[in-house]
């Protein structure tokens, strides 16, 4: 029996993953209407148990408040369904008459989904939902402090599924959760793929595990109030935002930036909303308090009441404070509280005017938020405009709560937990992320066209020689036979082989009968010199490579009778290909003493004994 608690975590992951995966198997053949009617199942049964799992959140974690975690509950249970409901991911997806072109939902399989001890309930119903809404399985790996409320969550939503018809199995939650265990999840062979919502080096060993992921980033989401807004009502907004769920949601408002002519009306409107405006040694107090000297938000004050963080930190607030509010007088490293707090904390910009606001903005998303989200209050178009094309930022809310915007509640981006922060950030998806993601879409497309009318491809022209075809390269291949005798007879009168007297010489000039020599031996040469390999055809036309009475009748050989035997062929010249044919055809060929025959020529034939010397009577 396992003893030892990182193999018995790694054990339960492999059998919870082939479990999920044999149900996903059943599963995945499930038509839309039944897929659709497990999704409904699980969000009601969610629904209506959403107050009991934020209580449970907040017991078990000491993050948050109830309240707002019910909030994020209803979002996942009841509105992202909604925003679901006729939404078609599995089987025939669409087709497009026009372009002859039909698409197809393919599940990816088994979902491995991270969950964050921040939002333990609302993150499984939210994955869990995407992923049966894909056609997907999913093991769910929650955070070691939060396994009970989260595996809880888990439990009912299966429950629910298979009342509905759902295999058994399909959805899973880890109950003995390691980084090791987490990462054997991630390297599965039958998982699919990752949703990976954590820390940085959670996310980073997702997308290093070898397996399609989807991460997030930080959030540490700036707030422009531009000089045409409704001051009283921007303020309202965002202490509604930053208060939420005590700074849990990676998209809370980290930083307020106005210019110093609105200051006054700013802090006189925080007050109205109950904020705490903190004096500069509490500010610093704070900073210290909340950011550790790694630049790491300290565990013990997220998602904490802004009075329980006041007292931490040596100060006194009022009970009924909502958020504490400090002026900060730089972006960096050396001012701690310019970057993501996960807490009710809010930093002050007060600056000269919209540019400098704009660089300002820019600079916090740069320090900690690339690629998030980022929110202008505004009633100036231009302004607005401007402000979203110029920030490194995906998701550019106007005029609302970030938290609440971010996640599709007050805007129309899609519901999602799951906020990708684009290539700025190292994420692959800027989207908010839904089960769209989690499919695999194939398509069917018909011939609409030939290729060449599709593109037209010009006439090239070069000025440099086109390389030589086969066919059209120089050599005796295509030299006509008589000037390739004559060249050979001259290459052995010269060196006084010659076995008769040279015949006229064709009416040529004697330049390109020395080029044709010279080609000639050239190709012996080489031929004599490749020892391995095969050897090249001999590159004498067609009609000098017949069989052997062909071969003699036409390139000169004649009858002879040898000793004792009937009358004989010799040939004059051997090539390869000669003694190929003589091979299949189990015959000899007859040489002489004058008969020329190619080094491949010979070297093959000496395997076969196809050669064989007749005397001339």
């Amino acid at each position: 029996m396992l003893q030892d608690q990182d193999l018995v975590a790694i054990q339960e992951v492999r059998s919870k993953v082939e479990a999920a995966h044999a149900a996903w198997e059943k599963f995945r053949r499930f038509s839309q209407d039944q897929v659709d009617a497990v999704v409904e199942a699980a969000a009601v049964a969610a629904r209506a148990q959403a107050l009991e799992l934020a209580e449970m959140a907040v017991e078990e974690t000491g993050y948050g408040n109830a309240r707002d975690k019910l909030a994020k509950n209803l979002l996942n249970a009841d509105f992202l369904p909604r925003a679901m409901r006729g939404m078609r991911t599995v089987g025939l997806l669409r087709e497009i008459p026009d372009k002859k072109v039909v698409e197809y939902g393919v599940p990816v399989g088994v979902v491995a989904a991270i969950v964050p001890t921040t939002n333990p309930t609302s993150t499984v119903i939210f994955k869990t939902l995407i992923s049966l809404k894909a056609g997907n399985g999913i093991v769910l790996s929650p955070h070691p402090r939060a396994k009970k409320c989260s595996g809880y969550t888990a439990e009912l939503l299966a429950a629910s599924a298979r009342e509905v018809g759902a295999p058994d199995g399909l959805i899973q939650c880890l109950s003995n959760v390691t980084q090791e265990s987490t990462q054997a999840l991630m390297k599965h062979p039958k998982t699919g793929i990752i949703l990976a919502t954590g820390g940085h080096g959670l996310v980073r060993a997702a997308y290093s595990s070898g397996k399609p992921a989807y991460g997030v980033g930080p959030g540490n989401v700036p707030v422009l109030l531009e000089k045409s807004a409704d001051v009283a009502e921007a303020v309202a907004q965002v202490v509604t935002g930053k208060s939420f769920d005590f700074g849990t949601v990676c998209s809370s408002e980290q930083a307020l930036v106005t210019c110093r002519a609105l200051r006054d009306q700013v802090l006189a409107e925080l007050k109205k909303q109950r904020a705490y405006i903190c004096t500069r040694e509490q500010g610093e107090a704070l900073g210290r308090l909340l950011i550790t000297p790694h630049g790491l938000v300290d565990p013990k004050c997220v998602g904490q009441a802004p009075g329980k963080i006041a007292r931490m930190a040596g100060f006194e607030v009022p009970p009924d404070a909502s958020i504490l509010a400090v002026e900060v007088a730089g972006v960096g490293k050396e001012h701690p509280l310019s970057s993501e707090k996960l807490s009710p904390v809010l930093s002050l910009f007060f600056v000269e005017d919209f540019q400098a606001a704009m660089n300002t903005c820019e600079a916090i998303l740069r320090f900690g938020g690339l690629g998030h989200t980022c929110v202008i209050f505004s009633k100036d178009e231009a302004r607005i405009r401007e402000f979203a094309f110029r920030m490194p930022a995906y998701r550019v809310l106007v005029n609302t709560p970030a938290p609440q915007g971010s996640v599709g509640l007050t805007t129309n981006v899609f519901p999602s937990m799951t906020l990708g922060c684009g290539a700025v950030a190292g994420n692959i998806t800027s989207d908010n992320v839904g089960p769209q993601h989690l499919i695999n879409i194939k398509r069917l497309a018909y011939a609409v066209r030939r290729a060449e009318d599709a593109i037209t491809i010009p006439e090239v022209k070069s000025s440099a020689a086109p390389a030589p075809s086969p066919s059209s390269a120089p050599g005796p291949s295509n030299v006509p036979r008589e000037l390739i005798e004559a060249a050979v007879e001259k290459y052995l009168s010269e060196r006084g082989l010659s076995r008769r007297e040279p015949p006229a010489p064709p009416p040529v000039t004697a330049s390109a009968l020395a080029g044709v020599a010279e080609q000639v031996v050239d190709l012996f040469l080489s031929s004599r010199a490749r020892n391995s390999g095969p050897a090249p055809s001999c590159p004498i036309p067609a009609a000098g490579r017949q069989s052997a009475p062909e071969v003699a009748a036409e390139s000169g050989a004649r009858p002879n009778q040898v000793s004792g035997q009937a009358e004989v062929r010799i040939s004059d010249f051997v090539c390869e290909n000669d003694v190929r044919e003589a091979i299949a055809q189990s015959r000899k060929i007859y040489i002489g003493p004058r008969t020329i025959v190619t080094p491949s020529a010979r070297e093959l034939a000496a395997h076969g004994d196809i050669l064989v010397l007749a005397q001339r009577s």
